[in-house]
């Protein structure tokens, strides 16, 4: 499933980052958040404005711009 159009890219929102649908969320800072351990679960119940599908969109768009 493609879940990109989850990342969006505003120069008016967090320099012109890719974020996660239009938030305050960007991708770089879940990205680091996996990468220290947390998984999936503890991500969403700390934060629940985020969905599982956020997680897969950041996944998604990490993995199409580290191996285009």
């Amino acid at each position: 499933m493609n879940y990109l159009s989850r990342i969006t890219i505003n120069p008016e929102v967090y320099h012109g980052k890719p974020i996660v649908r239009g938030m305050r969320w960007p991708v770089v800072v879940l990205l680091d958040l996996l990468g220290s351990g947390m998984t999936n679960d503890e991500i969403l119940e700390e934060h629940p404005e985020l969905q599982m599908e956020d997680i897969y969109a950041v996944l998604q768009y990490a993995a199409l711009h580290l191996h285009p």
